[in-house]
């Protein structure tokens, strides 16, 4: 319906119905005009040329060769006919092309489209109508787009050149691509090699004598024993780790009908709070607690605490946490190497309203590995992979050194944050982790945590974006300024674009919000793999030191096998939608030896709080009796 092999042969077999029907030469053809292929399309361009009348010389002329007798009707009668055929093709093409426009403009997400179609062919080149009508109708059809048509020389010669030294170009672009993303990808070798230092780590964290030097440090929480589904009763909870703060009363029932049910509230802390003395901070906290009793219609009860606090404390037993330092902004005078309990209990006396059992400070790894156990009784571990990531599990009580006794079992919070602070980590760090540790607020500090958690996975991506722009790479090296602001790719755009759901256009709208408004489709596809490489590295590496936990715990209890149970916590591990599988596949790899389930907790902070306290009652209770 539109290309040169056919169009004459359109304009030949309507001039012969038309001859047939007694409409042209008198009702005569001729068996030239009868034979396919005799009425060439070259024949078309001759016969509209509006030249001076040279079109209706050449229509002449065309059906004199072809053995007829045209009147002067006759030729002005084949002239139109050639002229609705080229123009009807015309058209066609002119519709097609439409559509691609609007697919292109669509990929893009542009409002308006400016672009050039290379064009080449002898119906394009050679009609004298073929080229101007089909700008005209493309440009009404899509007025939206700014089209300009550029014809091309030597299409299939010098193009052929141009698509082999563009093949050449991406080749090498790719070549180069991936051994900046090899960088960021870890062998089974080198995962078997963290696993082993972590493992060195958390024996050094548990010596008396080389704690003190051990990035890992292996702290002792007083936490004895998991839940055995006795516990019952009501605790209060508090939990406090930034900005807000919650006070949660816990309902723990025990026997056949096990469950735990929650009530809590969650109250604002003043930045002038925040900022003030210890005394203002514990005096807010406990006007919190006696709105939340009152509003629970519990006035002057008096219940067990746990203390979820979320900050660096060292322990010295379950009811004691001396603050190491303030963190997360909070900077309230005369806290910092005194006992928050003492601090707490300080405040509920000078109130005179009611009184308290702090029974626990709880760290919130631990909170999460006591919630996960109070659902699986085979739970000994905890892990926590969001903004930052922490683990804790149940170590021996002979290897716990810093705490006196050998009997029994201790849950120890590893901090293992920290691992990497003496260099464990320097070989598989990249360009990228270093920059982002150099322009971190703790230079050299929580390395690990550095290359694994949600508050850090963006920065190396954007990181890696930005050298891949610099060097040509992506976005035809262009940067935008948006690009450039440290913290501006959130991990949240990880999870998004590694989605399998999202469709490269939402990749793309994506990368627009970030001020790269004239990405590709191949930028959107380069930006997902770098994404799917630097996430997979962080999973992998939790798996790591993950199989060096379960090992040995595994070791600990002389175990040809071990069933254990992890409970995890954490935005990262849960909303990214990769992250947990790779993770398991590494655990699974690294420690085959361990059938390692892996559990999500439900509030850590403030159940596992609760959890705690109604465990170290129970025992409290069973020595007493």
């Amino acid at each position: 319906m539109i290309s040169g092999m056919y169009m004459g042969e359109l304009v030949r077999l309507i001039l012969v119905k038309m001859a047939k029907e007694q409409l042209l030469f008198q009702g005569h053809t001729t068996p030239s005009l009868l034979t396919t292929g005799h009425f060439k399309t070259s024949f078309v361009s001759a016969i509209e040329n509006d030249k001076d009348k040279d079109g209706l010389v050449s229509a002449e002329q065309v059906l004199l060769e072809l053995g007829l007798a045209p009147s002067a009707e006759d030729c002005v009668a084949a002239q139109r006919v050639c002229q609705i055929v080229s123009t009807r093709a015309a058209h066609l093409c002119a519709a097609t092309l439409a559509a691609v426009l609007r697919q292109i403009r669509d990929n893009k997400a542009a409002e308006r489209l400016r672009t050039t179609i290379g064009v080449d062919g002898s119906v394009y080149k050679s009609h004298p109508q073929f080229a101007r009508r089909l700008h005209k109708l493309v440009r009404r059809l899509v007025p939206d787009c700014d089209v300009r048509f550029l014809r091309s020389e030597d299409g299939s010669g010098k193009g052929a050149a141009m698509v082999t030294a563009v093949a050449y170009r991406l080749a090498a672009q790719q070549t180069e691509r991936q051994h900046i993303l090899d960088s960021l990808r870890l062998g089974r070798e080198q995962l078997l090699e963290v696993k082993r230092r972590m493992g060195e780590e958390m024996t050094r964290g548990l010596d008396r004598k080389s704690h003190q030097d051990a990035t890992v440090k292996m702290l002792p929480t007083y936490v004895t024993s998991t839940p055995d589904g006795t516990e019952r009763g009501d605790y209060l909870a508090l939990d406090l780790g930034g900005t807000n703060f919650r006070v949660l009363l816990v309902r723990v029932r025990g026997g056949k009908r096990r469950s735990v049910e929650m009530h809590n509230k969650i109250y604002a802390i003043p930045q002038d709070t925040m900022q003030g003395t210890g005394e203002e901070l514990f005096d807010h906290i406990v006007q919190c607690i006696a709105d939340f009793l009152e509003y629970m219609g519990m006035k002057g009860a008096s219940l067990p605490l746990g203390f979820t606090f979320s900050f660096p404390c060292h322990q010295n037993k379950l009811d004691q946490g001396i603050l190491l330092k303030w963190t997360k902004g909070f900077k309230a005078s005369g806290c910092e190497g005194e006992d928050v309990v003492a601090l707490l209990k300080d405040a509920i006396r000078r109130r005179e309203e009611f009184d308290l059992d702090v029974v626990a400070v709880v760290n919130d790894t631990v909170g999460t590995m006591m919630t996960c156990g109070y659902e699986d009784r085979l739970c000994e571990v905890g892990l926590i992979v969001g903004t930052g990531t922490n683990a804790c599990y149940m170590e021996e009580m002979e290897n716990v050194e810093l705490v006196e006794g050998d009997e029994g079992r201790m849950c120890v919070n590893m901090e293992w944050g920290a691992f990497g602070e003496r260099g464990e980590l320097d070989e598989f760090c990249t360009e990228f982790d270093r920059l982002v540790d150099d322009r971190s607020t703790n230079p050299g500090k929580q390395r690990y945590e550095k290359m694994i958690s949600g508050m850090y996975l963006g920065e190396v991506v954007r990181n890696v974006l930005l050298d891949f722009t610099s060097k040509g790479l992506l976005f035809r090296g262009k940067l935008s300024e948006r690009l450039k602001t440290r913290g501006i790719f959130e991990t949240k755009f990880l999870s998004q674009i590694e989605s399998d759901r999202l469709a490269l256009r939402q990749v793309r709208s994506i990368l627009q919000h970030l001020g790269l408004t004239s990405s590709t489709c191949e930028d959107s596809i380069l930006v997902k793999e770098v994404c799917s490489v630097v996430a997979r590295r962080a999973a992998q590496l939790c798996g790591a030191g993950m199989a060096a936990v379960v090992d040995k715990i595994r070791l600990n209890r002389n175990l040809e096998h071990l069933r254990v149970t992890v409970g995890v916590d954490g935005t990262l591990y849960k909303l990214h939608p990769h992250f947990s599988s790779i993770m398991h596949d590494t655990v699974l790899d690294l420690a085959p030896q361990c059938e390692v389930t892996f559990l999500q907790s439900e509030d850590g902070s403030g159940k596992g709080a609760a959890l705690i306290t109604a465990v170290a009652c129970r025992i409290r209770d069973a020595g007493q009796h």
